[in-house]
């Protein structure tokens, strides 16, 4: 999916943001939630914050950056955590892992009270991805009856859609035909939505990644973490991998983006495959 079109050059004049402004920003998202925008991708951050004032009648980036800093505007700073995160997903992403999953993973764990966490849910494109594996593995009775996943994620409208459950065709390229016809019902305007039983095995709610300790009462089987850490610097990345450690079953799993190697971080997981790690300690 190509990036969003950037807004013309009298947009850009009009939201023109100086250095101290832009560092004041990112400074701002590192402390709330860790995402670390580089001097590469600042052009994105740039674009999406000037959404943000557009949307929210501000007249500068200064104006955003000081009213940040503020605080207190909860609206606000939703809006620009909501902007700031990538939210690029599709069904059945990275298939190598997601196969992984479905032939090594799922028929080492029993379907009952099994707990998996897509921990950067975005829309829900993963979540029920993995639930629709888990139904095939397991048969969609006993995936109902034992298999709970959640799937979290910083932006509220996120989370609101993948609550929603329906998507566009396009998002259902890569999913095999199998999955799609078996588990997705057609609508009106080319979109389709996720079966009502696979809908009823996903839990959706919203949190911030750097909330440290993470606040579960109960451990997972299985979590998920895909395309979310190289948007972190190299301390976050490792308390986040390590918060999961702590809040993963003994043997537990860990599936990451193959671009996303852990080897570096000197954390407890043990690598497995390629976006594969265990809990084996």
């Amino acid at each position: 999916m190509p990036l969003p079109r950037l807004p013309d050059a009298a947009g850009a004049a009009r939201f023109a943001t100086s250095e101290r402004d832009f560092q004041r920003i990112c400074g701002w998202l590192r402390k709330q939630c860790g995402i670390d925008y580089r001097d590469n991708k600042r052009e994105l951050l740039e674009h999406r914050m000037r959404r943000v004032c557009e949307r929210e009648s501000l007249g500068s980036m200064q104006e955003l950056a000081e009213r940040l800093e503020r605080g207190g505007d909860t609206a606000l700073q939703l809006a620009v955590l909501h902007g700031a995160s990538t939210n690029h997903t599709y069904f059945y992403r990275e298939p190598q892992v997601l196969q992984f999953f479905a032939q090594v993973i799922l028929p080492s764990l029993r379907p009952a009270d099994l707990r998996i966490w897509s921990a950067a849910a975005s829309s829900g494109d993963e979540a029920y991805s993995i639930a629709m594996l888990a139904a095939q593995g397991y048969g969609i009775d006993a995936a109902r009856a034992g298999v709970s996943i959640l799937g979290t994620d910083i932006s509220a409208v996120m989370i609101e859609a993948a609550e929603q459950a329906i998507y566009p065709a396009a998002r259902l390229s890569s999913l095999p035909v199998a999955l799609r016809e078996r588990y997705l019902q057609a609508l009106p305007g080319a979109r389709f939505q996720v079966d009502a039983q696979l809908r009823a095995m996903c839990t959706f709610r919203r949190l911030n990644l750097k909330t440290m300790p993470l606040p579960f009462q109960r451990s997972f089987h299985v979590v998920f973490c895909r395309n979310v850490l190289y948007y972190f610097d190299r301390e976050q990345q490792r308390a986040t991998v390590e918060a999961i450690y702590d809040v993963t079953e003994r043997g537990g799993w860990l599936l990451t983006s193959v671009t996303e190697p852990l080897r570096d971080l000197g954390t407890r997981w043990a690598q497995v495959h390629s976006g594969v790690y265990r809990k084996v300690a």
